[in-house]
């Protein structure tokens, strides 16, 4: 999927022209569609080319008033490319130059320009209007961008339209899959019967049913997936996603927030950057637009271009972010941000702000060339699109996407093997640390870095944690009475102790919590333990029935009794690997995916 943006002034056809293009209506407010004006962010989706059905595209219709400047700037912060649109028997607008404005500022330089309501524009107004598109556009980065006359009434030109937005989207650089995932959202609400549920342009990265993300500083499992309305397993970027989290409550988003990977974002509310365009001299209070947020913010500037932004709330940025600093008072936009350094130094010392800004004064090498050495690590793919080396800088390795110096990863290296050693003294128990507490405690600016660093000592991840191959987790005097339920299990995976055997055996429910955290077995309930394989073997046993089948049928499949089979059963239910139909009959809806089972 690839998802573009619209732009323009208000009643230049945008929402029209998205509705002829898909067939929906973008508008999503009866107020809206009362008024024929667009007032908030709308979405439509589509494939350009039946003979492409793979090639779908999704459109977030923005409004055009010039009220509505902030819903503009989230549904156009988080999108890699724009649909401009300008009337053509109307002409250029005040909302045209500021959205162009915003469009520079964020460094969008894919796009398309469609002349709309050419159906009413006579020959002479369409060239004029064409003249004075390209003069105006000469200089930003949509010069050269094709302009496509058109009509969202009759039709006219929608062929050769949706071909120029085929060819721009294609030319747009092939997003990162792997990785942390940071999603801006620009809309969440309540389904019933399934909770809340909140939606965002996916830039990099994906996202599946049962992953981790977090909001506000806590932690949700996903439920549900969307892509264009259907549900998935896995949406992968770039694309247009609704996800539904277990347990968020509808007051605790909204638009501005952010999903982000657990442990692999710096949040931060000081910045360094650089002001490029740099329209006028910020002054005032002014406002940071990025992704689908906007924060007040503090600026200082540093030099002619080279400024620290101070936020009032902390935000998820990273290197060459870019974002729009806007004066709401004057209603105006006042530069282009690209964010330099997310993580700079105080400035405590006499003439420090001007050393600083002469640092930062080419808006990207000296920069992060200062970061690599002050810090030691930095992103790589930072500063690959910056076009920036880090030539004479020793010791210096790209290790899991980051670059890091020889002394940081050394230190990093002692730090990790210090706190594993220490925990498993501590807690004999469970003495494999857990990869969170892991990164915590080295402070690792991203959780992609601890399997990079774990490869480089004695260590071992498994299952989450951390630890040394010949450290047992401990279970006190029931070890051998765990080792007896273990080649139980592995003679048949199904075969659950009782409930009163486990006691006679000695194992509480917290032995058999502990080895369950550490990859051991798998707990049905706190005292109904399995293999740790169980999920996925049932899901291949049951697919080999004739469907739909029986919990009698199932049961005997399986070889268990019905107290192991139901809540297996329930188990495929919640992931959607069998369809439960009534209280009986269920059916294997798809196989199973051993990577989304749990361990």
């Amino acid at each position: 999927m690839r998802v573009i943006a619209t732009a323009g002034h208000v009643d230049h056809g945008k929402s029209t022209l998205v509705r002829a293009l898909t067939g929906m209506e973008p508008d999503r407010w009866a107020e809206e569609r009362r008024r024929g004006m667009t007032i908030d962010l709308g979405y439509a989706w589509t494939v350009l080319d039946p003979l492409r059905p793979d090639e779908q595209v999704a459109f977030v219709d923005v409004p055009g008033h010039q009220r509505f400047v902030t819903n503009m700037l989230a549904g156009v912060g988080p999108a890699p490319a724009v649909l401009l649109v300008i009337a053509a028997d109307a002409g250029w607008a005040r909302q045209t130059s500021e959205h162009l404005d915003a469009i520079e500022a964020l460094g969008i330089r894919h796009g398309v320009v469609a002349l709309t309501r050419s159906d009413l524009a006579t020959p002479e107004q369409l060239s004029s209007a064409t003249e004075d598109l390209q003069r105006r556009l000469e200089h930003t980065g949509l010069a050269g961008a094709r302009l496509v006359a058109v009509s969202g009434v009759t039709g006219q030109g929608l062929p050769a339209l949706r071909q120029a937005l085929h060819d721009v989207l294609a030319s747009l650089p092939e997003p990162r899959l792997e990785g942390r995932v940071r999603l801006w959202v620009d809309r969440c609400f309540t389904v019933a019967g399934a909770g809340t549920v909140v939606t965002g342009t996916l830039g990099a990265g994906q996202i599946s049913i049962g992953d981790q993300l977090e909001l506000r500083q806590r932690r949700y499992v996903v439920r549900g997936v969307q892509q264009l309305g259907g549900d998935v397993d896995t949406a992968t970027a770039v694309a247009r996603v609704a996800v539904n989290l277990r347990g968020l409550d509808r007051a605790d988003a909204t638009r501005g927030d952010y999903l982000l990977t657990p442990g692999a974002w710096h949040v931060t509310d000081v910045l360094d950057v650089v002001l490029d365009p740099l329209l006028v001299e910020p002054t005032g209070q002014l406002h940071l637009h990025i992704g689908s947020g906007s924060v007040p913010v503090r600026v200082r500037m540093l030099g002619d271009r080279a400024a620290r932004l101070t936020l009032d709330r902390p935000l998820p940025v990273q290197v060459d972010d870019r974002a729009v600093l806007r004066d709401p008072g004057q209603q105006s936009i006042v530069a282009g941000v690209r964010v330099l350094d997310p993580d700079p130094p105080t400035l405590r010392r006499r003439g420090a702000a001007a050393q600083r800004g002469a640092e930062l004064a080419d808006g990207s090498a000296s920069g992060l060339r200062a970061q690599v050495r002050r810090r030691g690590f930095v992103r790589a793919d930072a500063l690959r699109s910056l076009g920036v080396t880090v030539v004479g800088t020793a010791g210096v390795l790209d290790r899991a996407g980051w670059l890091v110096s020889d002394d940081v990863w050394a230190a990093w290296r002692t730090t990790l093997e210090r706190v594993v050693d220490a925990h498993a003294v501590a807690d004999p128990r469970e003495p494999w640390l857990t990869e969170d507490a892991a990164r915590r405690a080295v402070g690792l600016p991203d959780g992609g870095l601890l399997a990079a660093l774990v490869g480089d000592t004695g260590l071992q991840q498994a299952g989450g944690r951390l630890g040394r191959a010949n450290v047992r987790p401990g279970v006190g005097a029931s070890a051998g009475a765990l080792d007896t339920v273990l080649q139980r299990l592995e003679a048949n995976p199904f075969d659950s102790p009782g409930r009163d055997e486990l006691l006679q055996l000695g194992l509480g429910t917290r032995d058999l919590a502990t080895a369950e955290r550490n990859g051991m077995l798998l707990r049905l309930t706190p005292d109904l333990v399995v293999a740790t394989d169980s999920v996925t073997l049932a899901a291949v046993l049951l697919g080999g029935l004739t469907q739909p089948f029986t919990v009698s049928q199932a049961r005997q499949a399986l070889g268990a009794t019905r107290r192991v089979a139901l809540p297996l059963l329930e188990i495929l239910d919640r992931h959607g690997i069998t369809v439960r139909h009534n209280a009986e009959l269920r059916s294997v809806r798809r196989p199973p995916n051993p990577s989304k089972m749990p361990t």
